[in-house]
């Protein structure tokens, strides 16, 4: 099963990997990844979340509106569907972020809410094969949802008009739904996204609306029975009780494991657990987290993901205090298994990673234009990893940059030629005016990259130069959605389109490929606003693909 937390594209949606922290875009730590981010006002062809990598928001202490649990066990209720949007000024785009989100796509490092932006260079939308209302959701602000399908059964994880996790479930060619509610309740932070993953005995299991809280999560007792959920207060018993950026993703084996973050943003740690299916319990798969910021700093990871060479692939950046200007020294690390991991020479890396103890691929000092989770890894046509990042050049301008480990050594590559400084700083999740994606080799050995950039256009998409990693040409970005799909039917100002890709796994010749669709409000770095938007409503498409 391919859960994820980024966007992989020649189109894949989403790559089997994920701690990664996500949320809509922010300051907080945000960017993600599916990924997943945010964009000041323009009027997209949607963004685009994976549960995975994306663009994320990182926590900084406790934002306001943060998760309640409590309320009446479980009741289950119909659908409905309501609200449309409308874009926002600004440039006409194709393909605008969500904000948080790997997505989605993962602890440390959120994704955007719903989803970053869309395929990469590569593949695009074939024909709508399928499309059902859901319910109604909340759209005060972006925050990442979940869609697995399992075999012939579909289910979608999220915080319906009365911001109520909901989990709705549905057997494929149906056009009804079962609706659930759990116990807990969403506020104003866009960290709580919603992570979601059924175990190989089928069994669900649902963790979100958490921001430096206590553990939530669910589970089921009966395979795919969303009526059969129950509250698990508990998997290990230690290091739970100040949880943020939750992610199921597959190991190695196909084993079910489920990341987070620990502690807060500048003091965190990251965590791996694995589930024993036929026990019904979770173990740590590490010994120590997998970074440890000494009280100092924390990791803000994206990944990890499997590429094609079949290793594991991790970036982070670190990052002092929640204030989004003190990110700094982006990381890297690689396993074949998740538990031993090494550096991109070949070194074992110690664990827990601590700053003195990591590979830096570029010591971007504070201060100077890097941001967690706007980090994500590629692959060239070599198999070699390529991470992509932004800072400011040496004019003071943000550009994209790729590094790639050549000859023994890290090297940093200016893919870019940008004439704008995104300023960014503070805390509490951030719009993203830039996003960024990893390189993805073409059949013909070609190089290409998304990114979104709020003031040249929105989506868009470069070719690059195989040996010096520059953009020499910029194309149009495929999407996974027809492209008209990302105007917001609503008629509240400043809605933006967020989708999330389906983190599940795919029955054998299945031809279709299912997104969640629905419309929010950007962030608001996590704080109430005066007036409550009607709700919108939430959509499932089906996509046959053209590749």
């Amino acid at each position: 099963m391919r859960r994820g937390l980024s966007l992989f594209l020649v189109w894949l949606p989403f790559l089997p990997g994920a701690c990664s922290s996500k949320e809509s875009s922010s300051s907080e730590p945000s960017a993600s990844g599916a990924g997943l981010g945010a964009t000041a006002g323009a009027t997209n062809a949607g963004r685009i979340g994976g549960g995975g990598t994306g663009i994320g928001t990182g926590p900084s202490g406790g934002a306001a509106g943060s998760s309640t649990t409590g309320g009446a066990p479980p009741t289950t209720g119909g659908s409905g569907a309501s609200g449309g949007t409308t874009p926002t000024g600004g440039s006409a785009a194709a393909g605008t972020p969500a904000s948080g989100g790997v997505s989605g796509g993962v602890a440390g490092s959120p994704a955007v809410t719903g989803g970053s932006g869309g395929a990469q260079a590569g593949a695009s939308s074939g024909p709508i094969a399928e499309k059902l209302a859901i319910a109604d959701v909340w759209s005060g602000h972006p925050v990442n949802f979940a869609l697995v399908t399992h075999d012939d059964r579909q289910f979608a994880a999220f915080y319906d008009s009365e911001r109520r996790m909901t989990i709705a479930g549905r057997t494929l060619g149906s056009k009804e739904w079962k609706l659930v509610r759990l116990p807990t309740t969403l506020g104003w932070d866009s960290h709580n996204h919603i992570a979601m993953a059924a175990d190989s005995e089928g069994n669900l299991h649902v963790s979100g609306n958490m921001h430096n809280v206590a553990l939530i999560y669910f589970r089921t007792k009966t395979p795919l029975d969303i009526d059969s959920f129950e509250r698990v207060t508990s998997m290990v018993g230690t290091n739970e009780q100040s949880v943020t950026y939750p992610e199921f993703f597959d190991g190695p084996q196909g084993e079910l494991i489920f990341c987070y973050r620990d502690g807060g943003s500048g003091n965190g740690n990251h965590i791996f657990d694995v589930y024993d299916p036929t026990q019904r319990s979770w173990k740590r798969l590490l010994e120590t987290p997998l970074t440890d910021g000494e009280g100092s700093r924390n990791a803000y990871p994206v990944g990890p993901i499997q590429g094609p060479d079949g290793e594991f692939h991790l970036v982070w950046v670190w990052r002092d205090t929640p204030d989004a200007t003190t990110n700094h020294d982006l990381s890297y690390a690689r396993s074949k298994n998740l538990v031993d991991w090494q550096s991109a020479a070949g070194a074992a890396l110690q664990l827990p990673i601590t700053l003195g103890g990591s590979d830096i691929v570029d010591p971007v000092p504070i201060n100077r234009g890097m941001i967690n989770n706007n980090t994500k890894v590629g692959f060239d046509s070599q198999k070699r990893p390529v991470v992509v990042y932004h800072k400011y050049d040496a004019a003071g301008s943000t550009q994209l940059f790729n590094a790639r480990f050549e000859d023994g050594k890290w090297v940093a590559h200016q893919t870019s030629e940008w004439d704008y400084r995104w300023d960014f700083g503070g805390q509490g999740t951030l719009v993203f005016e830039i996003e960024v994606e990893g390189v993805v080799a073409q059949p013909d050995g070609a190089l290409t990259q998304r990114f979104y950039h709020a003031r040249y256009g929105g989506w868009g998409a470069f070719r690059l130069d195989p040996s010096t990693l520059k953009a020499v040409e910029t194309i149009e970005p495929p999407l996974p959605y027809p492209r008209e799909l990302g105007a917001p039917e609503s008629t509240t100002p400043g809605m933006v389109v967020r989708w999330q890709a389906d983190h599940g796994k795919k029955s054998a010749g299945a031809q279709v490929d299912y997104y969640l669709r629905w419309e929010t409000l950007e962030s608001n770095r996590d704080m109430p606003r005066d007036v409550v938007p009607p709700a919108t409503t939430l959509t499932l498409y089906g996509f046959r693909p053209t590749r």
